[in-house]
């Protein structure tokens, strides 16, 4: 499959790579064409992997990550162009970090979410949340954290989120360990997890950890 990866930094430089080690065709969308960390992405990473524009990417991607920072989210998917974004997955793995006087914030909380102003914004798109509550080297191997931890689908279009999770069991989150919380309004509970996980980094010292959720029966 053609995956375009919005994001040059190590979010979609290592979503990307492992894409293309799954053995598919990866676009790794930039602001700007001659990107240097796109271009050098793709010339180490080797066959199935190039670079371009956010919209030349898009127009390549038969789905397209968003793993640009959550408060430009909306504007590199503009950038990308309705036309390549309309009828495909958009998968969300972004978090709206903001910075007030040296401190993180999130913005938007509560009352709304990235995954919601993607899905507003391009309403002909089918926006799946998911990923954003682990490291990016959580996100492709699991296996680094032993147990039945979970990761999260949101999203209103429910063929998308099997798609998304299909993908999921790709990178080796078995569908019994994907949480589907429900419509893409539940993309709030994920982003607002943030907090929390940075002062779960702050007290274990390492980004290689995550949530497990077991259930009474």
């Amino acid at each position: 499959m053609r995956y375009a990866v919005l994001g040059t930094g190590e979010v979609g430089r290592t979503l990307g790579g492992k894409l293309v080690e799954l053995g598919h065709e990866v676009s790794l969308g930039s602001r700007t064409k001659d990107n240097p960390a796109a271009a050098e992405w793709a010339d180490n990473t080797g066959p199935g992997a190039g670079h371009g524009t956010f919209a030349e990417a898009a127009a390549f991607g038969e789905v397209v990550v968003n793993a640009v920072g959550g408060q430009v989210a909306v504007t590199a998917l503009k950038a990308a162009g309705v036309e390549n974004l309309t009828g495909k997955v958009v998968l969300d793995v972004s978090n709206p970090l903001a910075f007030e006087d040296g401190q993180v914030r999130l913005s938007p909380v509560e009352s709304d979410s990235v995954g919601e102003q993607i899905q507003r914004a391009f309403p002909q798109a089918r926006v799946v949340k998911s990923l954003n509550t682990v490291n990016c080297h959580l996100m492709v191997d699991p296996a680094l954290v032993p147990g039945e931890h979970q990761i999260f689908v949101s999203g209103d279009d429910q063929s998308a989120k099997e798609q998304v999770t299909a993908l999921l069991g790709e990178f080796g989150w078995p569908p019994h360990r994907v949480l589907d919380l429900g419509g893409i309004r539940t993309a709030r509970a994920a982003e607002m997890y943030l907090p929390l996980w940075l002062t779960l980094f702050q007290h274990i010292g390492h980004p290689e950890f995550n949530v497990e959720v077991r259930r009474a029966h």
